[in-house]
């Protein structure tokens, strides 16, 4: 039976290859595209464990239990108010703001139409021809990620429930305008602007609702003197945050090329190389600065210098050359760099880096689009059109993701409060928010 599988598998592959492209039927082709799209959306599932261990491992054995209930939990909760709220607000009909229809998908006829499967409920949906529940699936996957990039910044201080209250407005609105503008069918489309698989609509939406809440929270106990200068608060497993950063690394395989929301074997094909070469370009360039500045080639620099890369290269990677994927990796691990360095300057406390990863990457990568597209961008003879659509986008997902965020990270502290008591935080919140440990009967270097 598992040969079956197996042969069965690789027939359909095979179908989806330029040669018998124009044999197969309407049916088949369904069939090999929506097998794709579970393949990524699986892959960028996966990405969850990659946060969790990346996360935790920068930072303090004490804070572990914590760091990874966060992660785990939040996929379910993502689940849950993406399924009810956010998936309609994104997709479905409406205006150029929001989307007004399809609360609740699955009570319609979801089988595996062709192009017109979403006509009259999700317009913005019917370039592609996989059911709804496999586009569903994977744009969870990606609502999912916005969420758990807050986590990592807000680490090591934040109340649980408040960050899962916090976690599910941002899944089920904030999250879901912000992709309505761009890839529902809003204004931001109409202007021009394009965000292949979401350096701002997934990574900039989660650093900007980040921003706000390190803002709202302040920094962590002990990180900054009186003087302002920074104390280095180290993660306490850099084997945990190597092996979730390559877990990053693999998921975006399906981050990326899983956006063609069909198995066209060049589209894919050039995507994935597009993304492996930024994410190395990155992972070297940030080797390079951090042993400059720092004077020893920091591992938690390479990482998040191969994170840069990715998070870079997720808005053009559909149109950019191989050669400007390099750039743009290696211009990316400069950045994140100096803009770690940047926020502690500022005393705007990250334990993971993740707001020069998502949110100053995410912004840059989206800028990248109308610099290096190899059709209308800016250094190939585009002009300044494609230039100022992304500038637009950028800014307008910026700042009202930010509006939005703060106000709901200042309700949440004025009313439950955001922030753990201080002899809780010197405790741990794996003891305080959870009753346990994660290294029962070890002696722990807090």
């Amino acid at each position: 039976m598992r040969r079956k599988v197996i042969v069965s598998s690789l027939g359909a592959l095979l179908l989806a290859t330029p040669a018998f492209a124009q044999g197969i039927t309407p049916e088949t082709k369904v069939m090999v595209d929506t097998l794709w799209v579970l393949v990524a959306a699986l892959l960028v599932f996966f990405m969850n464990a990659g946060f969790a261990m990346l996360e935790s491992g920068l930072c303090r054995a004490k804070n572990t239990v914590n760091i990874l209930a966060k992660n785990f939990i939040v996929f379910a909760l993502s689940s849950l108010a993406f399924w009810a709220i956010g998936f309609a607000i994104m997709f479905g009909d409406g205006n150029g703001i929001m989307g007004l229809s399809g609360w609740m998908i699955g009570g319609a006829d979801n089988s595996p139409a062709l192009n017109d499967a979403y006509q009259g409920v999700f317009s913005s949906l019917n370039w592609t021809g996989v059911p709804l529940y496999a586009k569903f699936f994977f744009q969870l996957a990606f609502a999912a990620t916005a969420a758990t990039i807050v986590s990592g910044v807000v680490a090591e201080r934040i109340k649980f429930l408040s960050f899962i209250i916090f976690s599910f407005v941002l899944v089920a609105f904030i999250y879901p305008i912000a992709g309505h503008w761009a890839w529902g069918g809003g204004w931001l489309a109409d202007v021009g602007f394009s965000d292949f698989a979401g350096s701002t609509v997934v990574h900039s939406v989660g650093g900007w609702a980040a921003l706000a809440g390190v803002i709202v929270l302040g920094p962590r106990l002990g990180k900054f003197n009186k003087d302002g200068s920074a104390n280095p608060l180290p993660g306490h497993n850099m084997t945990s945050a190597t092996l979730g950063t390559l877990i990053l690394w693999l998921g975006w395989f399906g981050f990326n090329p899983g956006s063609t929301m069909e198995a066209d074997a060049g589209a894919i094909t050039s995507i994935a190389l597009n993304t492996n070469m930024a994410a190395a370009a990155g992972c070297l360039s940030a080797t390079a600065v951090a042993w400059l500045l720092l004077g020893k080639p920091d591992l938690s620099m390479v990482l998040n210098g191969t994170l840069a890369g990715l998070v870079a290269i997720t808005a053009p990677c559909a149109s950019v050359s191989v050669g400007s994927s390099i750039i743009i990796g290696a211009i990316a691990g400069v950045v994140v760099v100096y803009s770690v360095l940047f926020f502690d300057r500022v005393k705007l406390d990250d334990p993971v880096g993740a707001l020069s990863v998502h949110l100053v990457n995410g912004v840059f990568g989206t800028l990248a689009v109308g610099l290096f597209a190899t059709e209308g961008g800016l250094f190939f003879g585009g002009g300044m059109a494609s230039t100022v659509a992304q500038l637009t986008g950028i800014a307008a997902v910026g700042a009202t993701t930010f509006v939005l965020a703060f106000a709901v990270w200042f309700v949440l502290k004025a009313t439950i409060g955001v922030r753990v008591t201080e002899a809780e935080e010197l405790e741990g919140l794996d003891i305080s928010e959870h009753g346990m440990e994660a290294y029962v009967g070890f002696a722990q270097k807090q």
